[in-house]
């Protein structure tokens, strides 16, 4: 998908001004654009963690949050999301929700790749197996969100900034504990 994807360019009040090619726009000067992230929890309550292609422009090797991806023109969140996680981790979703709506933030990885987004985070719940694409994807695992949100309190620079940053507001958490954890009862 590299050179098939767009960002939505936005200016400071995060007002669309513009695209640009998704590959070229995220350099060491990279524009502020529109993103999401997504936390998939399985029936089970767990949540999936993702550690991203050793391919990927930024953070390459990391663990992050289930899938992110860029919303294109005349795209709703809603469907970037089901493409995106389709095309991440072969996740078809229910019950999409937004539960960090006014996320934003600017970090720069080790090679100097700058992640600069409005970036509304949501959850999702999983309705098949999922099938990693290894270009997006390296290794994944289903955890507990309460060993989550303690291995990101204890170790938080094993995981990319801006999970670190979502978990870091307790209405966001809130939101994610009130989603997800509930497992299906069993039978």
């Amino acid at each position: 998908m590299k050179g098939q994807e767009h960002v939505i360019l936005l200016n400071e009040k995060g007002e669309p001004i513009g695209t640009a090619e998704k590959y070229a726009v995220h350099t060491a000067h990279t524009p502020l654009h529109l993103a999401f992230s997504c936390w998939i929890f399985n029936n089970e309550g767990q949540v999936l963690i993702t550690r991203r292609s050793l391919g990927k422009k930024a953070w390459p090797g990391v663990w992050t949050n289930s899938v992110c991806g860029h919303p294109q023109q005349n795209e709703s969140f809603e469907q970037a999301i089901i493409r995106r996680c389709r095309f991440e981790v072969g996740a078809e979703l229910t019950d999409i929700t937004p539960v960090y709506p006014e996320f934003r933030y600017c970090e720069t990885d080790a090679s100097g790749i700058v992640e600069n987004e409005v970036c509304p985070v949501y959850a999702a719940k999983l309705t098949n197996a999922i099938t990693l694409n290894p270009d997006e994807v390296m290794d994944s695992r289903w955890v507990s969100l309460d060993a989550l949100f303690r291995a990101l309190a204890a170790t938080p620079w094993v995981f990319s900034p801006w999970m670190v940053l979502q978990y870091s507001s307790q209405e966001a958490r809130d939101k994610l504990v009130r989603f997800g954890p509930s497992p299906l009862p069993s039978p």
